[in-house]
């Protein structure tokens, strides 16, 4: 046994063995509360695909016009983009749990809501407004949250497979309810989105934790760190770093090249895609599919994209992802005819693959630009992403008004991404010092 004397009383006393370290457990608790937060925006994605499976069942009962339903929809995808900033300050102000449940449950009030509507305003009140509200809540500035937290080493991994998993859940429930629309109506569709976002609750609740100094680890990759006090005043704080960031120039740019990814997916493709190949005479239903083709890609365009982050420069990934993008806007025209050939098939593929491949860089970016605050700075530029695709989803309905074919509107995009592209460039690196670039 060891000993020590003290000096002053010439008395041995025995000193305590060193604490034994702990056996290293299998596998970090961080990939636990990954898994969590991966199924969590799947649970919250199944929603995203039900608008578009009802419109004409909810025409055909309600008589409501298509504008009305399209204005709930806008109103959805808007407080999906507005909602993000917020909820990124109310779960350091609240938790990352406590806000997660809330807005699973209001997805779920939502849908199963809208299960009893008899008025267009209703259909605004549940589908615009509480699953916009949840849906927004979930967005992914929660990605961001606990990619920040629980992560230092493989952080462009994790958002990527967390930016995958809303296109994951999309792929899951867009055939399934689609199978329930055709074969027992457009109600039971709508209350197995809100059973799937109240089956993810208790998932949420027992196993994810809110910071790693709650369970006594370092994040993955880092070192120890004490759990920041909660931070008062979110709406306040978040106005007040959207202010702060907005003095900046590389927010400016971020949030510049997130609306060109936006207008040129959700906005351009996702809304203008098949209509433009119905016009050269290809089936809606063929022109749908390889639609669907896309977010299959997605995903593994995304996970690829978070691994090249951990290895490139984020600048350059985004240049290379816009430019590509950008070029292939430009053959599209050229592709598109009465049937699916390889050219066409190949367009599909590799639009997949860059559809959301910004994600990952972006949200390093915003990290080392803004640091603890960046998770509400993306949630900015994801505003920005939101704002980009519903002008261009509006804009490119006008100009094959004008018009009468699309081809200026993929010509546009092309020179849009291309922007993107020299925009991303220009992005200068944070100083070493940690203050924000200006």
């Amino acid at each position: 046994m060891l000993v020590h004397v003290n000096p002053t009383t010439d008395s041995a006393t025995p000193l305590a063995a060193p604490p034994r370290s702990p056996s290293r457990p299998r596998m970090h608790r961080a990939w636990i509360v990954a898994a969590v937060t991966f199924v969590t925006i799947i649970g919250g994605a199944a929603f995203n695909s039900l608008p578009g499976l009802l419109i004409d069942p909810l025409h055909t009962e309600f008589g409501w016009s298509r504008g009305e339903i399209g204005l709930a929809v806008s109103i959805d995808m808007a407080l999906y983009g507005l909602t993000a900033p917020f909820a990124a300050a109310l779960m350091d102000r609240f938790g990352i749990r406590r806000v997660v449940v809330v807005a699973l449950s209001a997805v779920a009030a939502g849908a199963l809501a809208g299960v009893w509507m008899t008025a267009a305003w209703q259909l605004m009140l549940y589908w615009g407004l509480l699953v916009g509200l949840g849906t927004g809540s979930m967005a992914m500035a929660f990605s961001a949250t606990v990619t920040h937290r629980w992560f230092v080493a493989r952080r462009g991994l994790v958002s990527g497979i967390l930016t995958a998993a809303g296109a994951s859940g999309q792929l899951v429930f867009l055939p399934l309810c689609a199978w329930i629309v055709d074969r027992h109506g457009w109600r039971p569709a709508s209350v197995t989105v809100a059973l799937a976002a109240l089956v993810v609750v208790p998932f949420v609740w027992l196993l994810m934790r809110d910071h790693p100094a709650d369970v006594g680890l370092a994040p993955y990759g880092g070192t120890y760190v004490e759990k920041p006090a909660p931070a008062k005043g979110a709406a306040t704080r978040t106005l007040r770093v959207l202010a702060d960031a907005a003095r900046t120039g590389p927010f400016w740019l971020l949030a510049g090249t997130f609306a060109i990814c936006g207008a040129s997916t959700n906005g351009l493709i996702r809304t203008h895609f098949v209509p433009s190949a119905h016009d050269h005479g290809m089936p809606i239903t063929a022109a749908a599919s390889l639609l669907a083709v896309i977010g299959v890609f997605d995903v593994i365009g995304t996970v690829f994209s978070g691994w090249l982050t951990d290895r490139f420069d984020a600048r350059r990934l985004l240049a290379v992802y816009y430019a590509l993008r950008g070029v292939s806007l430009l053959f599209l025209p050229m592709l598109l005819g009465p049937s699916v050939h390889p050219p066409m098939v190949f367009f599909i593929v590799f639009y997949g693959l860059d559809w959301v491949a910004t994600v990952p860089p972006t949200m390093a970016l915003c990290r080392e630009q803004y640091g603890e605050d960046s998770a509400i700075v993306f949630g900015w530029v994801l505003a920005s992403h939101q704002v980009g695709a519903a002008l261009v989803a509006f804009l490119g309905g006008v100009a094959r008004d004008v018009f009468g074919s699309y081809d200026v509107v993929w010509y546009a995009a092309g020179a849009l991404c291309a922007s993107a592209a020299l925009m991303a460039l220009v992005i200068r690196r944070a100083p070493r010092d940690g203050l924000v670039a200006q």
